[in-house]
């Protein structure tokens, strides 16, 4: 039987691990050809080494000019999804490191969405944001984090609107807490990753491949009246 993505290009920003890698080796078993994207060349390097399902390419999304020159070079686009992104802990209240939270996980998801605006509207492609628990919590420890995930339930609610008339749909996905180097210090401090793990009444940490089924589910013709919405992917933790 064909697979489910069979002639479908799928171009995922931050791919070359955790959440990101999850969900574009999910594509790539399915028979999309994905493009996954790094911001360096050793992340991109170290993923290539270990997987050779996947288009690695450096892209930096910090900046306007990086992501035009990288969509120059694509020649056609059914799906999009942003999952690049950082953290910096206990240092965002810092206005420069505040500021670049904020470009790369909010104004980078922007960046991306308008480049690949007229690629989507020639194949009534989709795009999928990736929110986040601090979506909907604050997080004392990262308020450029938390703001930059606020910002993207606002974007992509605002971008489903806007892009209706491309027939593009727009959906954002809420990871809660899951197994990636970005939460590598939460799963190593005992006494929070208990907290979490209290809450979350499947009392298990999430794997990046647990976010891949909403993934395909928004990117289909399943989904095909489905836009604006932000999926919580966590466990149980926000009913709790």
């Amino acid at each position: 039987m064909p697979k489910r993505f069979s002639n479908k290009v799928v171009l995922l920003t931050g791919g070359t691990s955790g959440i990101g890698l999850g969900i574009a080796n999910a594509f790539a078993n399915q028979g999309a050809r994905v493009i996954a994207t790094g911001a360096t060349r050793e992340e991109v390097d170290q993923a290539k080494s270990m997987n050779s399902k996947i288009d690695f390419k450096q892209l930096n999304v910090s900046t306007s000019e990086n992501v035009q020159d990288f969509f120059e070079n694509i020649d056609t686009l059914d799906v999009l999804i942003n999952c690049a992104g950082i953290i910096k802990r206990e240092l965002e209240h810092d206005p420069e490191v505040f500021q670049e939270v904020i470009n790369v996980n909010l104004n980078g998801t922007m960046r991306a969405c308008s480049a690949a605006r007229d690629f989507l509207k020639e194949t009534n492609g989709s795009i999928i944001n990736i929110a986040s628990m601090l979506t909907f919590f604050g997080g004392g420890l990262v308020p450029a984090y938390s703001a930059s995930k606020g910002g993207i339930a606002q974007l992509t609610k605002s971008l489903a609107i806007a892009y209706a008339s491309d027939q593009i749909r727009v959906n954002a996905i809420a990871p809660g807490w899951i197994k990636t180097p970005l939460t590598t210090a939460l799963q190593e401090d005992e006494n929070r990753a208990n907290a979490i793990l209290s809450r979350t009444p499947m009392n298990r940490w999430g794997e990046p491949e647990d976010l891949a089924g909403p993934a395909m589910f928004l990117a289909s013709d399943d989904a095909k009246f489905v836009t604006g919405s932000i999926i919580p992917v966590d466990g149980g933790y926000m009913i709790t």
